[in-house]
């Protein structure tokens, strides 16, 4: 299949392709993700973001049944190493704006399907988004290594595996350059390990090795994993509260109380185009 239309764009600089294909026509084979994700080789990107109606996602696929309409826009979210994902905060921005830019979705709230469940989007006035991320859940305390240093984290689900380690060491002193070492008993299907600086109250800190991924600019999942440690950190009778996150490519807006959880942040479309039949012939 040649004429493979793509779009790129980012959220606070966690960037995606997005692939259209409304039917799931597209043989989007891991090879093909990882092609596109590279920065050399490829567009370059931090994951593939296929637009797809949720009817055409395989049955089997966690969570996709429970989708009643099946016409519902899904986010078919793929790491730049291939593998699938549950879900992504900063990926659900862009997907959001591209579905509104594209004249896909009418008015200014709509619900879009992730693997994770369906989660509702606001477009805010001054162009930011707003993501339902839906609950979250903690896990038994453990620890991580980093070269010679132990962490203690605290193990967050929210809709994917986060590890979240508040620490009063700079963050940017932190060596990120591979994965931190960890049980995979704790870590069954791997995990995104966040760690964080209290600033001031409300206000956070963050760099983050997303599974698949490697260090990104931006995790929007793991901010809302930040934010529900630090809340339980320092409010840890009522759970409710919320904080901005500086990442490496910008800030978010995190809320939390028991049982839900937002994300607010923006959401950039920076180029479009058509990838190259030979090209996608031999990346498959």
């Amino acid at each position: 299949m040649g004429g493979v239309e793509f779009v790129k764009g980012h959220g606070t600089q966690n960037d995606f392709v997005l692939l259209p294909d409304p039917e799931g026509e597209l043989d989007l084979t891991a090879e093909r993700v990882r092609a596109l994700c590279d920065r050399r080789r490829g567009i370059g990107a931090d994951g593939v973001l296929r637009v797809v109606r949720s009817g055409a996602i395989p049955v089997e696929a966690p969570n996709v049944q429970s989708i009643v309409d099946r016409k519902m826009w899904f986010m078919d979210y793929r790491n730049a190493d291939g593998s699938i994902a549950e879900m992504c905060g900063n990926g659900v921005r862009v997907f959001a704006r591209y579905l509104m830019e594209a004249g896909l979705v009418g008015g200014q709230e709509f619900v879009i399907g992730t693997r994770g469940g369906a989660r509702g989007v606001v477009a805010n006035s001054d162009g930011t988004f707003t993501v339902d991320m839906g609950d979250t859940r903690f896990g038994n305390a453990t620890a991580i290594k980093i070269g010679e240093t132990y962490y203690s984290v605290m193990v967050v689900d929210v809709g994917n595996p986060h590890a979240v380690s508040i620490v009063d060491t700079p963050v940017e002193d932190i060596d990120l350059s591979s994965e931190p070492e960890y049980d995979a008993e704790d870590f069954p299907d791997g995990a995104n390990f966040e760690f964080v600086n209290i600033v001031e109250d409300g206000l956070l800190r963050m760099r983050v090795h997303e599974r698949g991924v490697g260090e990104t600019r931006s995790c929007g999942t793991g901010t809302v994993a930040a934010v529900r440690a630090y809340v339980l950190h320092i409010h840890a009778k009522h759970g409710i509260g919320g904080a901005d996150v500086l990442v490496p490519g910008g800030r978010l807006s995190v809320h939390v109380r028991p049982g839900a959880s937002t994300l607010s942040g923006p959401a950039e479309i920076v180029a479009r185009g058509t990838l190259d039949e030979q090209w996608w012939k031999e990346a498959a």
